[in-house]
């Protein structure tokens, strides 16, 4: 038996108050991505970001504690995890994650290349980020425990699950630093399989 499957049409819809929430965000982070995009990291403040973004400093800080975190998100969070529980349960473990993670940058690429692009290119350019980063993917990955403890029945505070948990995040941050490293030049979704397949059966040999 699998969980049955929500399609978009199912699910509800926003209210007025929360879709002003979400405008408000989307206005946040453009802002910030253009003022990146144009000044740099360091140079761009959190009063230009509200000025541009046309909503006051206490605004911003309403939805975002720091600067870091307008740059790192977590919006795909639910969508992975709802993928991920509503997977068959007798695929394979690695097939599952495929699964998740092609839908999860599917979207992602779809609605803001140039955004993932950047997000990734600062994680490896600017300290800040990169500790902030590191921090959304152990909350992703405490997420990720839990939704494979609810496949798998194992308890999601065992060591084994929490291994496995963060060695899949450790690896997808992995391939978000080779990605920007090597100027984007290879399909990331690619990348990710070639990491779980690292995962799934070992590194390749190399000698002959």
């Amino acid at each position: 038996m699998t969980a049955a499957r929500t399609t978009p049409a199912d699910r509800p819809q926003p209210g007025l108050r929360e879709r002003k929430k979400i405008k408000t965000r989307r206005a946040i982070r453009t802002a910030t991505y253009a003022l990146i995009e144009q000044q740099g990291y360091d140079a761009t403040t959190i009063e230009q970001i509200a000025e541009r973004a046309e909503v006051s400093p206490s605004t911003v800080f309403r939805y975002f504690p720091t600067k870091e975190d307008i740059v790192i998100t977590d919006e795909w969070d639910p969508v992975m995890m709802e993928e991920l529980r509503t997977r068959p349960l007798d695929e394979s473990w690695a097939d599952t994650l495929r699964h998740v993670m092609r839908t999860a940058l599917d979207l992602s690429l779809a609605e803001e290349p140039e955004v993932t692009r950047l997000r990734t290119r600062l994680g490896v350019e600017v300290p800040a980020v990169r500790a902030r980063m590191m921090e959304s993917m152990a909350a992703t990955g405490r997420l990720l425990r839990e939704a494979l403890a609810e496949r798998s029945g194992l308890d999601p505070d065992s060591l084994e699950l929490r291994v496995f948990a963060m060695s899949v995040m450790g690896g997808l941050m992995e391939v978000s630093h080779y990605w920007a490293e090597t100027g984007h030049r290879d399909d990331i979704r690619n990348l990710v399989d070639r990491a779980l397949d690292v995962l799934e059966v070992g590194l390749p040999t190399g000698r002959p």
